[in-house]
């Protein structure tokens, strides 16, 4: 396995913007009218619908960006959901994070159908992604698992994370219909076969990184953010090489939420800094080249959802906010 190391020396009712300048970005957040929910892991559906959960207010709700306006979804008390993803049709589903199971819910239909899941220990659906087919794939990080729900038969298979402890907490899904993991308690990713569901498992360079959420570009790069350290860092599957390079924050920076725009660009959030900055990195130049800082401060930003038609980066803060960043 090669190591490579690359160094980089070196920004509603009411709502709160910046103005975009040549190194920064046209950031906009609206105030959630929900106290201290935590909203999080927005997603954009359209131009007036933008679904998110309130992890702390046992809720999801929708956005409309044009009018400003909020309706929520009220779940069961304690069911602490995690995140959410939109689907076809405009079919909602979350992670019951607190209660165990994965809801699906229609707004035609008015009703919450929910999940089980078939292990006892399969306790905290985390993170929710859809695979090219329709189909659904989860982590647990607690119960250390990684899942897939079949969304027409509602079957779930549950894959056992070897390495105990091992925490998988962010995922993607390549075309090709194999999940890619970070597996936080560990200095480890990890992959699982979509047609057996053998899951392996790679350690990255430094025993003290912590890799945390994770994003795919085209040419099959495995980019994640290691939360410890302060570094953005690739792996490439195919020759089993990894780069890494220090954020402008250093080791303080703790980033957190990341994404990949359609012209391959990565964008990350990080968390160390108050106000939290949000980052962009080149990889064609292997150079960061934009830094904002987000208006409200922000706390944190957890996970985050491209919206390509638009060029546009929704996320939720523990401020309290759902905000957009313009990227392209």
């Amino acid at each position: 396995m090669r190591t490579l190391l690359c160094l980089f020396l070196g920004v509603v009712a009411g709502s709160l913007s910046t103005t975009a300048g040549a190194d920064t970005l046209d950031i906009r957040e609206w105030q959630v009218p929900y106290e201290q929910s935590r909203p999080r892991d927005p997603v954009a559906e359209n131009a007036t619908s933008v679904w998110f959960v309130g992890q702390r207010g046992d809720y999801m709700a929708r956005l409309n960006p044009e009018t400003g306006n909020f309706d929520q979804v009220p779940l069961d008390p304690g069911t602490g959901p995690h995140n959410l993803i939109v689907g076809r049709g405009g079919t909602v589903w979350y992670a019951g994070n607190r209660k165990a199971h994965i809801g699906r819910y229609h707004p035609d239909e008015g009703r919450i159908e929910k999940i089980p899941m078939p292990d006892a220990n399969a306790r905290d659906p985390h993170t929710l992604v859809f695979g090219p087919q329709g189909e659904i794939w989860f982590t647990m990080q607690h119960g250390n698992f990684v899942g897939r729900l079949d969304t027409a038969s509602r079957a779930v298979d549950l894959v056992k994370v070897p390495t105990r402890s091992a925490r998988p907490y962010g995922i993607v899904v390549a075309p090709s219909g194999r999940p890619w993991i970070v597996l936080f308690g560990t200095n480890k990713l990890a992959t699982v076969d979509p047609a057996t569901l053998a899951l392996i498992e790679i350690a990255l360079p430094r025993a003290e990184a912590r890799p945390r959420r994770l994003g795919l570009t085209s040419d099959g790069g495995v980019w994640y953010v290691d939360y410890v350290g302060g570094f953005l860092g690739r792996y490439d599957p195919g020759s089993g090489a990894f780069g890494e390079w220090p954020l402008p924050s250093g080791a303080g920076a703790k980033p957190y939420g990341i994404v990949v725009d359609s012209k391959d660009r990565i964008w990350l959030v990080e968390t160390g800094p108050s106000p939290n900055r949000f980052v962009g990195f080149d990889p064609a130049e292997a150079t960061f080249f934009s830094v904002t800082d987000i208006p409200s401060g922000a706390g944190s930003v957890r996970h985050m959802h491209y919206r390509a038609e638009t060029g546009e980066v929704w996320f939720g803060t523990d401020a309290n906010t759902v905000g957009r960043a313009v990227v392209e």
